[in-house]
This record gives C-alpha cells, sequence and structure tokens, in this order.
C-alpha cells in the first residue's frame, strides 16, 4: 500500500475519532471493538484516548473467519442462547458511562451463504446481551461512535477492477477524503460541517412538521412526525453533558417518524449489508405504520427474517435526510457498508427510534415512548432511498407542502 504519510494520516485520524468522535474526557473508560486485522488503528486510538485523559480503554477483539466458524458449526441451542456474565459485564460498564468507539471493517458479505434463519436466531440471542447498551446508546446516556477502517476483503468489494493492495490504498484514500482527515486541520473542518447540519435541523425544528412526503419514481411514502419532535445533525450531548459525533462520516440530519403513521411504498436505491449478507433492491408496503409487503431482488429471505424480529421490527425508527451532492454521493461508489452508503441518500431504519428524537424523550417510560410515536425493536436497521429525482416535502399541520428536498438537493 501506497499513501505519502500514511502513518501520520492514520494518527490524525485517531486523533478525530477520540477528540471529536466520543470527545474522550479526563477518568472515562472506552470500550474499543475493532477487528483483529486493524489492531494498529486500534493501538493509535488508544494511545490517542490515553493522551487525552482515559482512565482505561478496554479493547474487545473480533475475527470474520472464526464467527464464521461458530455460525456454521455451532448448535442451534448455542444460538439461541447467551451467557449472563456477558450481560452483567455490558451493565457495568454502562453504569460507569463507558464511552464506546466501534471501529468496522468487516467485508459485506463475510458471512454471505449461512442460513439466513441461524443468522437471525443468533442476532436475536446477542441483542439480550447487548439491552444495556443498546439502551444507554439509543438514550445517549453514553458518548458513542462507529467510524470505520479499511480492510482488504472489503476493499476488493468496493473495487474489485483493482488488484488488492491497490484497492485498499483507494479504500483507505476514500476514508480519509470522507471524513476530512486530509484537511490541514480536521478538527476544525468538522467543527465547520457540524455547525452546517445544525442549522440545517434547527430550520426543520422551527417548521414542526406534521408529516413528510416522498417522491420519485420508485417511492411514494406519507411519513406522520410525533408531537415534539426533534431532528438532529451531526453531533449530541451525553448523559454528562459531553458533546460527541455518533458517526464519522456524517451528512445526514434525523428524527423519528410517528410509527403509528406510515403509508405508502418504498424501495431502496443501494445495497444494504445486515448481517454480513447483501439485500439488495428492498422495496417496503405500509399500511397503518406496519409493513404490510416485503420483497428483495437478492436477500429477501434475510430481509423477511429481519422484518419478523419482534413487533417494532415492522415498522420504521428514523427518518434521516441527506443531500445529493454530499461527499460521499459525489465520489459515485457503492461502499457496501452503510456507515458510508447512509451518508450518500436519504435513508429510513426499521426498528427502533430513538428517544432524544422526541422533546423530553430520555425521561420518559418506554409506554409513554410508544404512545408518542416512538418505536420500540431490538434492531436498527438503515436502508437506502434517496435518488437524484426524489422530492421530500414537508407536511403542516394545516396541509400546506413545504419543500424540503428538490431533486435530491437540499430546497
Amino acid at each position: 500500500m501506497i499513501i505519502e504519510n500514511f502513518e501520520h494520516l492514520l494518527t490524525k485520524y485517531a486523533e478525530l475519532i477520540t477528540k471529536v468522535g466520543v470527545n474522550v474526557q479526563p477518568g472515562q473508560t472506552i470500550i474499543l471493538y475493532s477487528d483483529v486485522h486493524t489492531a494498529h488503528l486500534a493501538e493509535l486510538i488508544s494511545s490517542s484516548a490515553y493522551a487525552l485523559g482515559a482512565n482505561e480503554v478496554i479493547v474487545k477483539w473480533s475475527d470474520a473467519p472464526v464467527q464464521r466458524d461458530f455460525l456454521e458449526h455451532t448448535s442451534d441451542q448455542r444460538l439461541e442462547t447467551h451467557y449472563e456474565f456477558e450481560k452483567k459485564a455490558a451493565e457495568e460498564l454502562m453504569a460507569k458511562r463507558a464511552s464506546r468507539i466501534s471501529l468496522i471493517s468487516q467485508a459485506p458479505d463475510a458471512f454471505a451463504g449461512i442460513d439466513p434463519k441461524r443468522l437471525q436466531m443468533y442476532q436475536t440471542t446477542y441483542s439480550k446481551v447487548k439491552q444495556p447498551v443498546t439502551k444507554a446508546t439509543m438514550n445517549n446516556d453514553i458518548s458513542w461512535l462507529v467510524v470505520a477502517a479499511a480492510s482488504p476483503e472489503w476493499a476488493k468489494i468496493v473495487f474489485p477492477d483493482l488488484e488488492t493492495d491497490d484497492a485498499l490504498t483507494k479504500l483507505w484514500q476514500a476514508i480519509f477524503t470522507i471524513c476530512r482527515v486530509d484537511q490541514p486541520d480536521p478538527v476544525a473542518a468538522w467543527k465547520n460541517h457540524i455547525n452546517f447540519l445544525t442549522e440545517r435541523a434547527e430550520w426543520l425544528n422551527n417548521y414542526q412538521f406534521d408529516a413528510l412526503h416522498y417522491h420519485s419514481p420508485k417511492t411514494d411514502l406519507f411519513v406522520g412526525l410525533p408531537k415534539d419532535h426533534h431532528w438532529e445533525g451531526a453531533g449530541s450531548h451525553d448523559g454528562s453533558g459531553n458533546f460527541f459525533v455518533p458517526n464519522i462520516p456524517t451528512e445526514e440530519v434525523f428524527t423519528a417518524p410517528d410509527f403509528k403513521r406510515i403509508d405508502g411504498t418504498v424501495s431502496s436505491t443501494l445495497p444494504l449489508s445486515y448481517n454480513g449478507q447483501i439485500i439488495e433492491g428492498l422495496t417496503l408496503t405500509f399500511k397503518n405504520g406496519q409493513i404490510t409487503n416485503a420483497t428483495a431482488d437478492e436477500g429477501e429471505e434475510l430481509l423477511n427474517h429481519l422484518i419478523q424480529t419482534d413487533n417494532g421490527s415492522k415498522s420504521l425508527g428514523e427518518v434521516a435526510l441527506v443531500p445529493e451532492d454530499s461527499p460521499i454521493a459525489t465520489a459515485k461508489t457503492i461502499f457496501y457498508n452503510t456507515l458510508f452508503d447512509e451518508n450518500a441518500s436519504d435513508h429510513l431504519a426499521i426498528g427502533a427510534g430513538y428517544p432524544f428524537s422526541i422533546k423530553n424523550g430520555t425521561s420518559m417510560s418506554r409506554a409513554d415512548l410508544q404512545k408518542a410515536g416512538l418505536n420500540d425493536s431490538t434492531v436498527h436497521v438503515d436502508f437506502m432511498v434517496g435518488s437524484s429525482d426524489m422530492n421530500i416535502n414537508g407536511i403542516t399541520k394545516d396541509g400546506e407542502a413545504i419543500p424540503i428536498m428538490k431533486n435530491g438537493i437540499w430546497a
């Protein structure tokens, strides 16, 4: 791999992750999820976190081939059984408000060919283990970040016509550019970007639309919005009041829909990587907030297993707006990675909504949140629906249509 000043750029990336991403504070515990093949970046992140005053950095390693062997060969009983000590560890770490960094690099088809039913069995079981982490994350009790690292397997899928080393180089270059790491001062560049997205969110919050209408040649969908919903862009504040940016990169402004008021049909515009398999060309039909029909050109069985996870997986938990002129969209590259592809396109999420998407939602009970229209589920899976011919209008309580997106661009 040949990238000029690669080590310098990787170090700047680690600093961006710790300073802007989770915004490490003195005395904090940091949990870092990393593949064994991205160990060097994990080391740089750890060093940067300690330099900022972290008390400890706990690294949880993974290895896709080992995980694949487990998923292929273990018994159904094991797939449906979790270890209680894992859940207790999660509870203890969340009680300490440990910050989370998820460093993703796995190939999007790492688990291709594995029975989707077994994948969903494991996903359902594992959701019980990480329930304390999921709850703390969804409430923004902790600072958390999802960020990517290039791997040879992922690079070859994104750039299949290149030799592995060249593909890996090109993927790292794309990550550095899209994440603004190649700019003279990435931290300052991100502060400007955060301000831009915050302005968009404030404009939407001031309108307090009753609903959104998505319309394109492939989509005609009305999505109701809850009373006192809250749009957010780029960053959030955790339970201690510290500002953090949960996704790097991010180009979105998002909120939660009223899961009881969704009607129409929506089609995806980019592939979705879920559970190490690809779902492509999906179309969902909604009536009174529930998915009544789901099809896909590829991965339809996996899609239907996802929708059948629980009651909440039959509706939506997030609506996110992303312009077609975002840096990722203009790159004209399909990354087969939701972190990147969702920032190239308007997207929706099957499953849970974020409580902070409703005013005072983080202090409300689950029952009150559902009454307010927030969806509850053990899953949250984004899929991309935006395009250059997508128009999105905000519908006021009086029925007036206000353009938000015209032909995929902010109106």
